[in-house]
């Protein structure tokens, strides 16, 4: 008899705590719901403030609100980038990475359709590696010491990687019409363009570095538009 009168009043109390607990609060979680007000608010506000705004590339706010109203006007023309380098420097360092693991699995396979492929992969990897690097590389202005030797390694492996990709095209042609695709020529040709990946991926490094850490490019910065190569 006392076990079911404490069960009774241990069921009670449960019961009876949280429901007071829900009266106490008007059954509502104030502080969870106060703080997801403030965050709604803030992003209201910056809503606000974002289609009024105008932004860091010298537009005015009337420009800025037919921006927001037509989304696709924001697309900029290649007229409006203070050098190109930047929108071409992908093809050679995702297209040697590419050629040369084809041309590695190639050396098992000896196949002729992977010999093209490497083949067209290296011979665009090769003129875009030499305009950026030669034709539209940017020059800088009023860098600091350590980002004069960051760029000064940037420079270094880009070069390289011109020579590297050069003598691994040359090396296919060879390979592909001359060789025939004999094995121990196609591995050859794979160990050329795995030093050309590594090289173009220093390049990339030390170019991230230069953008991501020393702050160089974003909108013009240390950049002089007055030269070009």
């Amino acid at each position: 008899m006392k076990k079911n009168i404490i069960l009774s009043i241990i069921t009670l109390f449960s019961i009876l705590i949280p429901c007071s607990d829900s009266f106490a609060h008007g059954g509502e979680k104030h502080g969870k719901k106060s703080k997801t007000e403030a965050l709604k608010s803030e992003e209201a506000a910056a809503m606000i403030h974002d289609t009024v705004a105008p932004t860091q590339q010298n537009l005015t706010e009337e420009e800025h609100v037919q921006h927001v109203q037509k989304p696709s006007s924001v697309h900029a023309d290649l007229a409006d980038f203070p050098n190109q380098h930047p929108l071409f420097v992908h093809f050679p360092i995702v297209l040697l990475l590419v050629a040369a693991a084809v041309q590695m699995a190639n050396v098992f396979f000896v196949r002729k359709e992977l010999d093209w492929i490497t083949t067209f992969t290296v011979l665009i990897s090769f003129v875009s590696a030499y305009y950026v690097t030669f034709i539209d590389h940017p020059h800088t202005d009023g860098l600091t010491e350590h980002a004069k030797l960051v760029l000064e390694q940037h420079d270094l492996y880009a070069i390289w990687t011109i020579y590297l990709a050069g003598a691994a095209l040359a090396a296919q042609f060879l390979n592909q019409f001359l060789l025939k695709g004999r094995r121990w020529s196609i591995a050859v040709v794979a160990i050329i363009l795995a030093v050309a990946a590594y090289s173009v991926s220093m390049a990339g490094h030390y170019g991230a570095q230069l953008v991501y850490l020393e702050g160089i490019g974003p909108q013009g910065k240390y950049l002089d538009s007055a030269h070009s190569h």
